[in-house]
């Protein structure tokens, strides 16, 4: 699947790398760094990020 996050809407509040770890992460600095792409048995993880987005930044699409 593909994920694009918003990143003028993204507020880097970290939900995101607490439910899908595999596809968000939080660098050193505190900003948000996400993979592009991530295996399709990862749907449910990822669409739980995107629901606890505060912001609602991540859209999930077909790579």
């Amino acid at each position: 699947m593909k994920i694009t996050v918003d990143l003028d809407k993204c507020q880097d509040h970290g939900q995101c790398a607490i439910a899908a770890p595999v596809a968000f992460r939080m660098n050193d600095e505190g900003n948000l760094e996400y993979e592009t792409t991530v295996e399709d048995s990862y749907l449910d993880e990822v669409e739980e990020a995107a629901d606890v987005c505060p912001v609602q930044a991540i859209l999930i699409g077909q790579a």
